[in-house]
């Protein structure tokens, strides 16, 4: 089953002494994907809880691009103090195989605090596509190999990942068409531009209901969030 996996980590080390005091001034939450993705949107609310909780700003920063490469970089490189905080999701375990030259070493750089949130993926398709169902869309992708597409936020995402896992179960042939950020792949499918996605159940669920996105599929055993 792929899901959807965050968590929070720091760059190496966060001393004791420090963590006495911590936070004395504003924290860094640095999210390497685009605005309006899951985790951009789980970010936000861990920030503010955080916020409200300490005392402190916690400061939310997208430094998305290069598959979460370019934001964790710039986390791996930052004072390891605490004050700079990375935001991770599964693309971090698929980089470390599908990008073996990154600028930084995840296990020796980076230290994790703790765990944000998990959920099942939903497979929806674009409001012009001629199958309703996923038996239907199975058929049309076998009747036309290479002609459909879905969208992705990247390389190496979950989005990503669940497509090409898709197309080697069913045995289809579907162009991918990554984007900078899933923001921007879920337009271009509310806009027809692209045929499917597989996205976060509680970023696109409200799509579906709305009757804007044709819901297929879940990576889960129901259609939870």
């Amino acid at each position: 089953m792929l899901r959807g996996v965050f968590a929070l980590t720091l760059a190496l080390a966060f001393l004791p002494a420090q963590a006495q005091n911590y936070p004395s001034h504003p924290v860094k939450v640095v999210v390497p994907y685009a605005v309006g993705g899951s985790a951009d949107v789980y970010g936000r609310v861990l920030a503010a809880k955080l916020s409200e909780t300490t005392g402190h700003p916690f400061v939310i920063e997208n430094r998305p691009g290069g598959g979460a490469v370019i934001g964790t970089d710039a986390v791996a490189k930052s004072a390891p103090d605490g004050y700079t905080v990375l935001v991770m999701s599964n693309t971090h375990t698929v980089n470390e195989t599908l990008i073996p030259k990154k600028p930084y070493d995840l296990m020796r750089d980076l230290a994790p605090v703790t765990g944000i949130n998990s959920q099942d993926l939903l497979f929806v398709g674009a409001p012009r596509l001629k199958a309703n169902n996923l038996k239907e869309l199975l058929a049309l992708a076998k009747n036309e190999p290479g002609k459909l597409n879905y969208a992705s936020s990247g390389p190496g995402t979950p989005y990503h990942m669940a497509g090409e896992l898709f197309k080697h179960m069913a045995g289809v042939d579907i162009v991918h068409v990554p984007h900078k950020g899933s923001d921007q792949a879920r337009t271009a499918v509310l806009g027809g531009q692209v045929d499917l996605m597989f996205d976060a159940i509680s970023t696109i669920v409200g799509q579906v209901n709305a009757g804007k996105l044709k819901g297929l599929a879940t990576t889960g055993k129901t259609a939870r969030q």
